[in-house]
């Protein structure tokens, strides 16, 4: 299963909406840095109103939506390169995940103590690029000494590398994450051989307070991290509260939806956060439906029918015959399998089909 780490400054709120995402009360959350020192991992899932729509189309009372991992890691803090406030096992902890999402500060509250004085957003986000760049670099230029040896031997991989590795190594001189570098799709592809914390795709949640989570928008901090979130890093920006996100973790959804009511908020910041990750980390969801049971399956974007059928099981994959495929839209709207296969609706894909999100299948296979 994919990680995504939740990363930014100490007392950002990167505990607090860890546990509104796990709906949990897993990780310690109090107003002094280092509070979180390992970090937490939970299981969320990802909210899909289409799950409902199958429920009550096959008949079912078993829904099994898709998942994800979330990593609450401790607080970077300035000089976390060089080994400053523990740093050196939180950017381990930072190169294991897959996605990062970068929680920035944009409220004010004297009761909660900011590491850095007051509150700034980019130059927050500068501080924690920054420690991901400085790391990079370390990590780099000790890779291309040992590369610049071997490629010596017409190494031929051991020189690719190293094209790739010389061409990076200023772009993150300049602080510019890895991820923003020149490159083509072969060079991307040595890229993710060096395991660079700044090649990550990442998502900066804007954390604003409770009553001016309806209006965000208004908030001049988050327009200040949209802006530096698209021009510095190709990146989207989700406005949340995590504060109010956590106090609805106790909650039925009848009274979540009150609670949320009263602060004019429509969905939950947290529902939304979760599926831009989900799309950050590259996923797709495609469904079985029965009278057993209505399944999210994740499957990677792009993948064709055999690997989308491995996902369910290998044996899937290894006998693959066909896919019978609708998809979701066809579906809702004709109400039943059998009335979507009298409309033609219903095809049979073959290997090299790609699937698309939303589709909902039945596999043929050999045993």
């Amino acid at each position: 299963m994919l990680q995504a780490g939740i990363v930014g400054l100490p007392n950002v709120g990167k505990s607090t909406l860890f546990n509104a995402l796990t709906k949990t009360h897993k990780a310690e959350s109090a107003n002094y840095p280092f509070c979180t020192i390992d970090p937490n991992v939970g299981v969320v899932t990802v909210p899909d109103s289409r799950l409902a729509v199958l429920k009550e189309i096959v008949k079912t009372d078993v829904v099994i939506p898709a998942a994800i991992e979330f990593v609450d890691i401790a607080g970077l803090v300035a000089g976390a390169s060089k080994g400053e406030g523990l740093g050196n096992q939180f950017l381990s902890n930072i190169r294991e995940v897959d996605a990062i999402v970068h929680v920035v500060r944009c409220f004010e509250d004297d009761n909660i103590l900011h590491n850095m004085g007051a509150v700034d957003p980019i130059r927050d986000i500068e501080t924690i690029n920054t420690e991901l760049i400085l790391a990079d670099i370390t990590s780099l230029e000790k890779r291309i000494e040992k590369l610049r040896k071997k490629a010596r031997g017409n190494d031929k991989e051991a020189r690719a590398e190293l094209d790739v590795a010389e061409k990076l190594l200023p772009h993150l001189n300049e602080t510019r994450p890895a991820l923003t570098a020149d490159l083509s799709d072969d060079e991307r592809a040595i890229m993710k051989n060096f395991f660079l914390l700044s090649a990550k795709p990442v998502l900066y949640a804007a954390n604003v307070a409770e009553e001016e989570l309806a209006r965000a928008e208004n908030n001049p901090y988050v327009g200040k991290v949209e802006a530096y979130a698209r021009d510095h890093h190709a990146a989207s920006c989700v406005s949340v509260s995590a504060r109010l996100e956590a106090e609805l973790v106790d909650l039925s959804l009848d009274e979540i939806q009150e609670f949320l009511a009263g602060f004019e908020v429509a969905e939950s910041g947290v529902n939304t956060l979760i599926r831009a990750v989900y799309e950050l980390l590259g996923l797709a969801t495609y469904f079985t439906a029965s009278e057993k049971e209505v399944r999210a399956w994740t499957i990677t974007r792009g993948m064709k029918a055999p690997q989308a059928a491995g996902v369910i099981h290998t044996d899937f994959e290894k006998g693959f015959i066909k896919a019978e495929v609708v998809s979701y839209e066809q579906l809702a709207a004709l109400r039943s399998l059998a009335a979507a296969r009298d409309a033609g609706k219903c095809r049979l894909e073959g290997k090299d089909y790609v699937f698309q999100d939303g589709d909902v299948a039945h596999f043929r296979f050999a045993n």
